[in-house]
C-alpha cells in the first residue's frame, strides 16, 4: 500500500497570495535554518493557466520581495504614464477632469501587469531559490487541483486532488492548508463553518487582448456608461501594453436585477463605441477570457481568516477594494503577512495562528484600505437612481457635447433631493461615515437580486454587429480562451433536472433565455427539447472556467468544479 502524501504547508491554488507566501517563506527559512516541506496545487496545465486579471498594481509588495524588481526580469507592462477616468455616451466619450478623479482611480505611476505572466515568473523563479536552500522541500504541481477539502473534527488535515478511489493516492495532507483560489474549493470551507454572515458580492469580468498597429503604452482609462445602463454597477477599462498590444474589458455587478447581461456580447457594444473602434483599427484579437471578481469587501469578509489547519488568502478571503479597483496588491499582502505568521509558527511548533492572521491583515493596508471603502457599494445598492437614471442622463448630455451643463441640469431638476442624495452618495463612497453606522442593508447574494421580468429603464441604442470591426459571437470568442478538455470532465454538476426544467418554463414563458444560458461566457448552457419538454443541456467543452452560471442560477442548481488533469481555458498571456 502506498505511503501517505504529506507535507508541512500545503497552497491551494498558484495565485499571487500563496506565491508571494511561499516566496517570504523560503526568505525567512533561509535565514532561520526552518526544515519545512511545501506543495503548491495550480487546476491549469502551466501555472497562469487560468488566470485573468487587468491589471493595474501598487508594487509595495513587490518592492519588499524584488527590490529591483525592473531589472531582475520581473515581467510588466511598464508604468501608467496617462491616466483616464471617463464617462461614454453611445457616441462621444467625455475625460473627467483629473481634479474631480477619486483619489483610488489615480494610478499614475502604479505597473500594469499581464498577471499570467506574473504567475508563471513568480513560480520559475520560486523553484530557483529553493534549490539554494537545502531545508526546504518544494515541489510545485500544475494540472493537480484540489477537489475536497480533508477534516479530522473540526481539523484541515489537506485536500483531495484526484480521483482514483485510493486515499493515499489522492489525498495530500499537511499541517497548514493555505487557501489562495477564487471560491472553487475555499466556499466549502466557508460554508461548513458558516464564516460569511453577508453574502460575498461578485462581478464578471470579461477581456480581451488586441495587436494594433501603433503603441499605447502606459496610457489608462477606466469608463463609466455605455453600454451598460440598465442599473448593474459596471465599468470598462482599456490598457496600453508593450509590444503593441491592447487590454480591454468590462466589469459587470452579477447582483444586478437583469438575468440577461450576456458579458461577452456587452464587451462586443462596448468595442462598438465609436473611441474604441478607433482604437482597433487595423488590429487582430490575440485572446478572449473571463473570469469572476469578489466585490464585496469589508463587509463581505468572513467572520473568521481560518480555521484551525488553515487560511483564507486573497481571493478566497475577498480582499479587492473596490474603490480603488485594486485586488493584486492586496492579495499579495495577505501572502506577505500570512509568511511571518506561518514561519513562527513552524518554528515554534504552534500553528493556531489564524487570530494573528486575522489581527495583521485588518492593521495592515489591506484592512485599512478595506474599511476606507466599506460603504462604496452600499452607495448604489442604497439608491438604485445613481446607475439607473443620473448615469444615462449624464451619458446623454455627453452625446450632446455639453456634461457638465447636463450634470447642473439634472441637479437643478429637484435640488433639494438630488442635493441631499449626492451629498449622502459623496460620504458613503470616500469613507466618511461614522464608526457606529449600521452594516449595509443591501448586500444580497446575486442569485436573489435576479428580477425574471426585469424592464431596463433606459434603453441603449448599439450599432449591428456586422457593421463593428472585431466582433466575434460568443462560439467564436471561445476559440481565443483555447478550451481543452480530457475526455470525462464532467466539471459543472446539475443537482435536480426538474429545477432546470422549472427555471426553463418560468423564462419561456417571458421569452427570455435562463440566466445560465445568457450570462454563460462561453457557449455552454443551451436547452434541448424532448417529447415537448425542454431540459438543460451543457456543451462541457467551451467551458472557460469563471463561475458564473453558478453564482447567477436562481435556484443555486449548478456547480462548477475544478477541472481534471489541467483540463480548461489557456488564457496564458491574457
Amino acid at each position: 500500500m502506498s505511503e501517505a502524501i504529506c507535507y508541512n504547508l500545503l497552497l491551494v491554488g498558484g495565485s499571487s497570495s500563496n506565491l508571494i507566501l511561499a516566496h517570504r517563506l523560503l526568505d525567512l527559512a533561509k535565514l532561520s535554518g526552518l526544515e519545512i516541506s511545501i506543495a503548491i496545487l495550480e487546476k491549469a496545465r502551466q501555472f497562469g493557466g487560468h488566470i485573468v486579471s487587468g491589471a493595474i498594481c501598487n508594487p509595495q509588495v513587490i518592492c519588499k520581495l524584488f527590490p529591483d524588481f525592473e531589472s531582475q526580469g520581473f515581467p510588466t507592462e511598464g508604468r501608467v504614464e496617462v491616466n483616464h477616468l471617463s464617462v461614454l455616451g453611445s457616441e462621444q466619450r467625455w475625460d473627467l477632469p483629473e481634479a474631480v478623479i477619486p483619489q483610488g482611480f489615480r494610478k499614475q505611476g502604479q505597473v500594469i501587469l499581464t498577471l499570467s505572466h506574473v504567475i508563471r515568473w513568480l513560480a520559475e523563479q520560486l523553484q530557483e531559490k529553493a534549490k539554494g536552500i537545502p531545508n526546504v522541500t518544494l515541489d510545485l504541481f500544475p494540472g493537480f487541483a484540489a477537489h475536497e477539502i480533508l477534516y479530522d473534527g473540526e481539523r484541515v488535515i489537506g485536500v483531495r486532488a484526484s480521483d482514483s478511489g485510493q486515499i493515499y493516492e489522492d489525498c495530500i495532507f499537511a499541517d497548514l492548508t493555505c487557501f489562495g483560489d477564487k471560491g472553487f474549493i475555499s466556499k466549502d470551507l466557508i460554508e461548513k463553518f458558516q464564516l460569511r454572515p453577508n453574502p460575498q458580492l461578485w462581478s464578471v469580468g470579461v477581456k480581451e487582448i488586441w495587436q494594433i498597429p501603433g503603441s499605447l503604452q502606459g496610457q489608462v482609462w477606466h469608463t463609466l456608461g455605455y453600454p451598460i445602463l440598465d442599473g448593474s454597477f459596471s465599468g470598462g477599462f482599456v490598457y496600453g501594453l508593450k509590444e503593441n498590444r491592447l487590454a480591454l474589458g468590462l466589469i459587470i455587478g452579477l447582483d444586478s436585477k437583469n438575468p440577461n447581461l450576456n458579458p461577452q456580447q456587452r464587451l462586443q457594444e462596448f468595442k462598438g463605441h465609436p473611441w474604441i473602434q478607433s482604437l482597433l483599427e487595423g488590429g487582430k484579437l490575440l485572446k478572449y477570457g473571463a473570469a469572476v471578481i469578489p466585490e464585496g469587501g469589508y463587509y463581505s469578509l468572513p467572520t473568521r481568516f481560518g480555521v484551525e489547519g488553515s487560511l483564507l488568502l486573497g481571493d478566497a478571503l475577498g480582499v479587492l477594494d473596490v474603490g480603488s479597483l485594486a485586488g493584486v496588491d492586496k492579495a499579495m499582502e495577505t501572502g506577505y503577512v500570512a509568511a511571518g505568521l506561518v514561519h513562527d509558527g513552524f518554528l515554534k511548533g504552534n500553528l493556531h495562528i489564524q487570530a494573528d492572521y486575522q489581527k495583521e491583515v485588518m492593521q495592515s493596508s489591506v484592512g485599512q484600505d478595506l474599511y476606507r471603502s466599506r460603504y462604496f457599494r452600499e452607495a448604489f445598492l442604497e439608491n438604485s437612481r445613481l446607475l439607473e437614471e443620473y448615469l444615462p442622463k449624464v451619458c446623454s448630455s455627453v452625446d450632446a457635447g455639453h456634461p457638465w451643463l447636463g450634470s447642473l441640469q439634472l441637479g437643478l431638476q429637484d435640488p433639494v433631493r438630488r442635493g441631499r442624495e449626492t451629498l449622502r452618495a459623496y460620504t458613503l463612497l470616500t469613507g466618511r461615515v461614522s464608526t457606529s453606522a449600521p452594516a449595509p442593508q443591501g448586500y444580497v447574494a446575486p442569485h436573489a437580486a435576479i428580477q425574471a421580468d426585469f424592464v431596463s429603464p433606459t434603453p441603449v441604442s448599439v450599432p449591428q454587429p456586422e457593421s463593428l470591426r472585431g466582433y466575434f459571437s460568443r462560439p467564436d470568442a471561445v476559440f481565443f480562451a483555447e478550451p481543452r478538455y480530457h475526455e470525462g470532465n464532467h466539471h459543472i454538476l446539475e443537482f435536480s433536472a426538474e429545477t432546470c426544467r422549472q427555471c426553463i418554463a418560468t423564462y419561456d414563458k417571458l421569452n427570455r433565455p435562463t440566466p445560465c444560458i445568457s450570462d454563460c461566457t462561453a457557449e455552454v448552457h443551451h436547452t434541448q427539447e424532448h417529447q415537448g419538454l425542454r431540459s438543460h443541456a451543457m456543451s462541457l467543452e467551451n467551458c472557460i472556467q469563471c463561475r458564473t452560471c453558478e453564482i447567477i442560477c436562481p435556484q443555486l442548481n449548478l456547480r462548477v468544479n475544478p477541472s481534471y488533469e489541467g483540463s480548461g481555458p489557456d488564457f496564458f498571456g491574457l
